[in-house]
C-alpha cells in the first residue's frame, strides 16, 4: 500500500468503530457507552438495555457497515464498467428495477402477501434479485449499442421511470395494507432487519464483494477502455458478466432488506477516489467499501437521533456530489 494512502484507510479504521458505537448508544433514548459494552460482552445490565442494543441497535448498525460498504462498491464498479461518472445503482434505474421486483410481490400478487415485510423477506430478495438483473441487463445489452455517455444515461432514466409508472399503477389497485408496507419500505430504513434477515444479507454482500474484489485488475485495465483491455488478453465478456452478477447481489440484496437507498452509491466512489488521488481499483474497492459503511452509518446514526427517513438523508448528501460532477465535467 503506497504510504500516500495508508492516512486515509487508518481514519476510516478509526473513525467506524467510533460512529459504530455512537450508533449503540444514541437514539429516542441515549444509553451510557459502559452499559452498551456489558450488553455487547454478556455482564449484567438492566434487561430493557440488553434488548435495545442486541435487538434493535446491534442489527441496525451492523446492517449500516453492510449495506454501505455494498451499495458503494456496486457504484464504482458501475462506473468504470460504463466509463461513465455519472453511473449508479440509482442513476441507471437498477434501484427502480429492484423496486419493481419488490413491488409485484408486496402489491401485485393476490392473497396474503400484504403481510409484514419479515413474514417475505425471502421472497423480497428475490423479487429484488431479478428486478435488478432485469434492468441492468437491458442497460447492458444497451450498452454495447449506445456510445454515447448521456444517450446511456437517458436510457437509465426512462427504464427507471418507467419501472416507477408500473409501481404507481400497482399502488393505484392495491390493498390499504399492501400499499402501506410498501411506501414504508420505499423511505429506506435499517430498522427492519431482523437478526435473521442481517444473517442473509451479510452471507449475500460478503458474496458479491468478492466477486467485486476479484475484478480489481480487470476494472484498471478497463479504464483505458474495452480495446485496449481485450489487447491485453482480458475476457471482457467474462468479466461482464462477474461484474453484473456481483452487482446484483449488492443491490438486489441490499435494496430487498432496507429499501432503495439513493445516492450512495453514486457520491461515495467519487468521494474515496478525490481523498485517495487514485484510480487504481485494488485500493479504490476497500477504501470505497470503508467510506460508503462509514457515511451510511453516519447518516442513519441521524436518521434515528431525528427519527428522519434514511433516504431523504442519502439524497441531501449525494446530491451536491452530483451537481459537483456535472460542473467539473
Amino acid at each position: 500500500m503506497p504510504k500516500s494512502t495508508l492516512p486515509i484507510f487508518l481514519c476510516l479504521a478509526i473513525l467506524i468503530p467510533l460512529v459504530f458505537f455512537f450508533c449503540l448508544m444514541t437514539g429516542s433514548s441515549d444509553i451510557p457507552l459502559s452499559d452498551v459494552l456489558r450488553a455487547l460482552s454478556g455482564q449484567d445490565c438492566p434487561p430493557e438495555v440488553k434488548t435495545v442494543i442486541l435487538g434493535i441497535r446491534l442489527p441496525r448498525s451492523l446492517a449500516a457497515l453492510v449495506a454501505g460498504s455494498a451499495v458503494s462498491v456496486c457504484g464504482l464498479m458501475m462506473q468504470t464498467m460504463f466509463a461513465n461518472p455519472l453511473a449508479g445503482p440509482y442513476v441507471l434505474g437498477v434501484n427502480s428495477g429492484a423496486s419493481l421486483g419488490v413491488a409485484l410481490l408486496v402489491m401485485g400478487l393476490p392473497g396474503g402477501f400484504s403481510a409484514s415485510i419479515p413474514y417475505i423477506s425471502g421472497g423480497l430478495v428475490l423479487a429484488a434479485w431479478t428486478g435488478a438483473a432485469a434492468v441492468l441487463l437491458l442497460v447492458a445489452w444497451a450498452g454495447r449499442r449506445l456510445r454515447n455517455i448521456m444517450a446511456l444515461l437517458v436510457l437509465g432514466l426512462m427504464l427507471g421511470s418507467a419501472a416507477d409508472a408500473i409501481v404507481q399503477i400497482l399502488q393505484y389497485f392495491s390493498g390499504a395494507e399492501s400499499l402501506k408496507t410498501y411506501v414504508l419500505w420505499t423511505m429506506g430504513s435499517l430498522s427492519g432487519v431482523t437478526p435473521e434477515g442481517l444473517g442473509v444479507m451479510t452471507v449475500a454482500v460478503v458474496l458479491g464483494l468478492a466477486m467485486a474484489f476479484a475484478c480489481a485488475k480487470p476494472l484498471n485495465q478497463m479504464l483505458a477502455g474495452e480495446q485496449y483491455a481485450v489487447s491485453m488478453g482480458m475476457n471482457i465478456r467474462r468479466v461482464k458478466i462477474q461484474v453484473y452478477l456481483a452487482t446484483i447481489l449488492l443491490c438486489g440484496t441490499v435494496t430487498a432488506f432496507c429499501g432503495p437507498i439513493g445516492f450512495i452509491g453514486l457520491a461515495v466512489p467519487h468521494i474515496t477516489r478525490f481523498l485517495l488521488h487514485r484510480s487504481d481499483h485494488r485500493l479504490l474497492l476497500p477504501a470505497t467499501a470503508l467510506a460508503g459503511a462509514l457515511i451510511l452509518l453516519c447518516c442513519d446514526a441521524v436518521s434515528s437521533v431525528f427519527c428522519l427517513p434514511l433516504n431523504a438523508l442519502t439524497s441531501l448528501l449525494g446530491i451536491p456530489v452530483v451537481v459537483w460532477i456535472v460542473f467539473k465535467k
